[in-house]
């Protein structure tokens, strides 16, 4: 994490890696085999809810998260032909391991749970479970989206 005037070349570049060309390269594989195998299915991408809103002294990964939502849509655009959907999940602060130790001091996480309505973190069940929603036949319908895990922290 960088503030603005701070970020770094190599910092840039390596957040464009792993949460844009990643998933750019792996998603390219995964639906040419599902395309030439004529298998319909889902791609769920793993973005942020730093993609919906500025969050001081993270441009570049709430940049790239954004840029990664689009490319979600611009995917479920182009493949949804071949009857595969594409959507990402958004959390916000999710309780892994490196959320805890990142999270767990309660006067650096005070200032971003008192934003969140429901007033905690997301658990990885949270997280899993709505990929697997989005996977699931019962999201038959749903392409191109976005779907919040955030606890309610884009409407306060």
């Amino acid at each position: 994490l960088q503030p603005f005037l701070e970020v770094t070349r190599s910092a840039l570049q390596r957040s464009l890696d792993v949460n844009f060309g990643a998933v750019l390269h792996v998603s390219q594989i995964v639906a040419r085999q599902m395309i030439a195998q004529g298998v319909p299915g889902a791609i769920v991408n793993v973005s942020s809810q730093a993609s919906k809103r500025a969050l001081r002294d993270h441009a570049v990964y709430c940049s790239t998260k954004s840029a990664l939502d689009m490319l979600s849509k611009v995917m479920a655009l182009e493949l949804g032909p071949h009857k595969i959907r594409v959507n990402t999940v958004n959390p916000t602060v999710v309780m892994t391991d490196m959320g805890r130790i990142n999270w767990s001091d309660p006067q650096k996480s005070a200032a971003m749970i008192d934003r969140i309505p429901l007033g905690k973190f997301a658990e990885v069940d949270d997280v899993v479970n709505s990929i697997l929603f989005l996977l699931s036949d019962k999201s038959a319908m749903t392409t191109g989206s976005s779907l919040m895990i955030d606890g309610g922290f884009l409407v306060s």
